[in-house]
């Protein structure tokens, strides 16, 4: 197994290609197939996997903290595997006769997924026919399986059941429709289904995975798969910005350094005002790093003592992982407003730091108004209604 120093050094080792393969990137819409070479390598993909299939089982701090330094070079790289890496995770905690079907003769099958319910689910005989359309399928084309989310039918008065359904690659079509303004590396396309049936063990529902008490955790008993569901996957899709907003910093500090006014002849790093973004900066971010680690350390040391995580305490990471996102975008939005008009050019990393981390922050889960709501309505003596905690 590869110790967190090691993974950290494999990360930093691929910034400097992260960084060359940025416009590439852009321009295919999709990830090159050479940084996905390289995030197999390097072992990233399977920091979250269990150990019986070949993966690292690692503490999720780590795989953190190589989305967050990945994500300082290059957005939609560090997106990809956030989300990506993530389904090993939650793969182990489906059936086991679900986790042979994608790992059993290739343990570095990928997966990717689109959990918003779109899609129609319909009973069978053995488990449920799907139908439809479902948006935001990140890094689709690398992936031989995917996670769809949807309703299981229930009759009235019955409480939703909301689950994840696994597919394999001749199940479903993958419609290119990604044409965006961020986040344009990701291939986030569409994922088309036209009546398929998908085998009971090839589901996992939600209640499982917020009550950490799901199929897969039966065989993989590791700490890591007792943690919360919906913990996990939020880091997934928040830590990126604050990769977004250091890799925004160390641009401003490169540039500014030894920058001179064309009027005036005045340097830049002389400014009272760029010096005070520099401060602010790097500050906030050193905070959201160090709120998310402390959270997550929380969480793994409750799943290893067998220790309660409280419905509060958990609407309260979840307003982190969120405001995080808030916060950064205020730095990166600073930021680019001090580069000038040169941040404009699309040559310039800053526009390009500009719109990823506004397209970060449209994610569903990056809302932090609804979670600091729902906190908030915990902390009056209100009761959750978020129960993707």
């Amino acid at each position: 197994m590869s110790s967190p120093e090691i993974l950290l050094s494999r990360a930093d080792g691929l910034l400097p290609a992260l960084r060359e393969r940025r416009a590439a990137a852009e321009a295919q819409r999709s990830v090159p197939d050479a940084t996905i070479a390289d995030l197999r390598e390097a072992g990233f993909f399977a920091m979250l996997q269990p150990r019986r299939f070949g993966g690292e089982e690692i503490h999720p701090r780590t795989f953190f903290d190589v989305q967050i330094r990945l994500a300082s070079a290059c957005s939609s790289t560090a997106w990809v595997l956030g989300v990506v890496g993530v389904h090993a995770w939650q793969l182990a905690l489906f059936d086991e006769r679900a986790q042979r079907d994608v790992w059993g003769e290739e343990p570095g099958t990928l997966i990717s997924s689109s959990y918003a319910p779109t899609g129609r689910v319909e009973r069978a005989d053995g488990g449920y026919r799907l139908t439809g359309r479902w948006s935001f399928s990140s890094g689709c084309d690398h992936c031989d399986w995917v996670f769809l989310g949807g309703f299981v039918p229930v009759g009235e008065g019955e409480r939703p059941d909301m689950r994840t359904f696994l597919l394999p690659r001749s199940d479903y079509q993958i419609d290119d429709d990604w044409h965006t303004m961020a986040l344009q590396g990701t291939g986030s396309r569409s994922i088309v289904v036209d009546g398929m049936f998908v085998p009971e063990h090839r589901t996992h529902k939600m209640t499982d995975g917020f009550r950490c008490r799901s199929p897969g955790n039966r065989v993989n008993t590791a700490p890591l798969y007792r943690v919360p569901f919906g913990q996990i996957f939020v880091r997934s899709v928040s830590t990126s910005a604050i990769g977004i907003a250091r890799g925004a910093l160390d641009f401003y500090r490169e540039v500014t350094a030894s920058k001179v006014g064309a009027a005036d002849g005045a340097r830049a790093a002389a400014s009272p005002a760029a010096q005070t973004a520099c401060a602010r900066a790097a500050s906030t971010i050193d905070q959201c790093e160090l709120v998310l680690s402390r959270n997550m350390n929380e969480m793994m040391r409750r799943a290893e003592a067998g220790a309660e995580m409280t419905i509060a305490e958990r609407a309260a990471w979840r307003w982190d992982s969120s405001e995080a996102v808030e916060r950064c975008v205020a730095v990166v939005d600073e930021l680019f407003a001090l580069c000038g008009a040169r941040a404009l050019f699309l040559d310039s990393p800053m526009q390009r730091f500009f719109r990823d981390i506004h397209g970060a922050r449209a994610h569903y889960a990056n809302r932090s108004a609804p979670s600091a709501e729902n906190l908030g309505r915990l902390m009056l003596g209100g009761t959750t209604r978020d129960w993707f905690i």
